[in-house]
């Protein structure tokens, strides 16, 4: 079959970060396949006439191997971050990506992007950062060619990060801390990550294998928590929590359907979330990117 280098799939194409890599890259005049396990369940009006759902299946090699065949680029955003019965994050981010990474290297002309994360480690005591760092040295050892994006603490306009606490802090007179709240973070804009990926896709800046992408701000936890008060007007009490008591907590909420706190949120808010020294990111791929502050959203 012939590849047409301006084809893609972008796997996890209705999620927070995929349906902007979907849109971003239509805009760049890509023809865009976005994977997902229910196509027709959810049509993004943000993407653009021009995208198609294409069905993937983790758990089946066939489904997905039909869903990349005919792309020059796999996108791989799957994101998952609580274990069910049914799926593990060893299946989805360590078997699951280790399978794509795979079926791109078997196929000609085929290339990988492979979104992880800022702080994946193969030595935390958290399984699910664990397993994101396992699924790089599998996508990496699957497929060396492959690009690996790790995101910070993604945020966006209509209000995933900022505007959530910006809701917990109008609701809660004493706001609980992660720890003391002292852990850094460094959130970036989701439309610059989606950028980093056209970026990639385009070629010539993208010289580098692994990218970590961080906004140009960088604030303590309970430093957000205080601006956001500040910002409407209230005085609140932050209250440190141990993190075994958050881990108790994300146990007996994991019972829930849509569990507010998760064993891997804990992980990751154990320790700072910032770009590495040393690691190319958004200079490299020519991008400038966007300030929470600036955006008026702290």
């Amino acid at each position: 079959m012939q590849i047409s280098p301006q084809s893609v799939i972008v796997l996890g194409g209705t999620g927070f970060l995929g349906r902007r890599v979907v849109r971003r890259l239509q805009q760049q005049g890509f023809r865009v396949s976005a994977g997902t396990r229910t196509p027709g369940a959810a049509a993004p009006q943000e993407w653009g006439p021009g995208a198609v759902q294409v069905q993937v299946d983790l758990a089946d090699q066939g489904v997905m191997a039909r869903a990349l065949s005919g792309a020059a680029w796999v996108v791989n955003c799957i994101g998952f971050y609580a274990e069910t019965r049914q799926q593990s994050y060893q299946d989805v981010h360590v078997s699951g990506a280790q399978m794509i990474a795979r079926l791109v290297q078997e196929t000609p002309g085929q290339r990988l992007i492979h979104i992880s994360g800022i702080g994946a480690s193969l030595h935390s005591a958290s399984a699910y950062v664990r397993a994101r760092a396992a699924g790089e040295v599998a996508v990496r050892s699957a497929c060396p060619a492959a690009v690996i994006l790790r995101p910070g603490v993604m945020f966006c306009q209509g209000g995933v990060f900022f505007g959530d606490l910006r809701k917990l802090v109008a609701r809660l007179p004493v706001i609980p801390l992660f720890g003391t709240g002292r852990t850094r973070l460094q959130p970036v804009w989701v439309e610059d990550v989606a950028e980093a990926v056209a970026r990639v896709l385009e070629g010539p800046r993208a010289q580098r294998k692994i990218y970590e992408l961080g906004g140009p701000d960088v604030f303590a936890y309970s430093d957000i928590l205080q601006r956001l008060a500040a910002r409407n007007g209230h005085r609140r009490l932050l209250l440190p929590v141990p993190f075994v008591l958050w881990r108790l907590a994300a146990a007996l909420m994991s019972l829930l359907p849509h569990p507010p706190v998760t064993q891997a949120q804990i992980a990751l808010m154990q320790r700072d979330n910032t770009v590495g020294e040393g690691i190319a990111g958004f200079p490299d791929l020519g991008i400038r990117p966007h300030s929470a502050v600036a955006l008026g959203l702290i």
